[in-house]
């Protein structure tokens, strides 16, 4: 009976890389997560290793006034989680640390300027916990759970400790706090699993913008919406979709009327290795850009399991 349901173990993923490898900027606001909110066995750890290629007009600064921006930055990842047992309901927790280069052009005042840049992007710390449909359960009670409706809530938290100079217009790190509070909902039917979330993203202000100015921003509002399919073998894929809108700035209390309405749409695969490991596979594209980024991104992210009776 236990080995007939061990491929849902491995299958599933406590945490997606996708608001990292989107790199600098505010570019977390457009992040694709599938599986955010899956139930998962207490006391796993999880290491991963991600790398991603992003290209395009990726500032994500509506504020920064450059034009024709060809950007692109290559990003690898380093990140820890774990599943946990809070008052019986699963939760998880995560740190990543991501690390770029980026590299490319753009018009500035009408004159062309470039960038080269490798350091740090402000890391993310992440604690979520699934409040019904997902109670906390061992490796060896897990066979037995049958997934039918998941209700869950997170907050993400970036720090201000990526790379920053004051006096460059793009850098990979914001030189501000973040905090983005969410609610999500997943929904099982046979081998397809619906998600639908909801969350804000909130700044603090950066008041060493472009020297000694203070540059603020107001929050951004996004749902994302994920079809997923699992396979007997343990291969899950999805279609993944989001909208994201607000986040307007101002400079020294001048508003730039820079608001954002964006919507993109992606696909991610995950493919078992094996117990321990697994290989996840992303792309995602700009469906349609009102302000802000405009980009492709492609990525894979190798996982390592270890602990909780695996």
């Amino acid at each position: 009976m236990a080995s007939k349901h061990r491929p849902r173990v491995v299958r599933l993923a406590p945490m997606s890389l996708a608001p990292l490898l989107l790199a600098a900027q505010g570019a977390n606001a457009e992040d694709l997560e599938p599986r955010a909110y899956a139930n998962t066995p207490v006391g796993i750890n999880f290491l991963l290793l991600g790398y991603s290629d992003l290209r395009g007009n990726v500032t994500a600064n509506p504020s920064v006034p450059l034009k024709d921006a060809n950007l692109d930055i290559e990003t690898v990842v380093f990140a820890y989680a774990r599943s946990l047992d809070v008052w019986g309901r699963s939760a998880k927790f995560d740190v990543v640390v991501p690390e770029a280069r980026l590299t490319g052009s753009a018009l500035f005042a009408g004159e062309p300027r470039e960038r080269n840049v490798t350091g740090l992007i402000d890391p993310r710390l992440r604690f979520s916990v699934n409040w019904y449909g997902a109670p906390a359960l061992s490796l060896a009670e897990f066979p037995s759970y049958q997934q039918d409706v998941i209700i869950g809530t997170s907050l993400a938290i970036t720090a201000p400790l990526g790379q920053y100079d004051s006096s460059r217009l793009v850098n990979l790190g914001n030189n501000r706090w973040s905090f983005k509070p969410e609610i999500g909902i997943s929904k099982r039917i046979g081998a397809v699993t619906l998600e639908l979330s909801g969350a804000g993203t909130f700044f603090t202000d950066n008041n060493q913008y472009l020297g000694n100015r203070s540059f603020s921003q107001r929050p951004i509002y996004q749902t994302q919406v994920h079809l997923i399919y699992a396979f007997q073998n343990g291969v899950w894929t999805s279609l993944d979709g989001t909208y994201f809108a607000g986040g307007n700035t101002s400079v020294d209390g001048v508003g730039n009327h820079d608001f954002q309405e964006n919507t993109r749409y992606g696909c991610t695969l995950t493919l078992p290795v094996n117990r321990n490991n697994s290989v996840k596979l992303f792309a995602s594209n700009g469906a349609h850009t009102r302000t802000g980024s405009e980009f492709d991104v492609a990525g894979m992210v190798w996982q390592y399991r270890f602990g909780g009776g695996l």
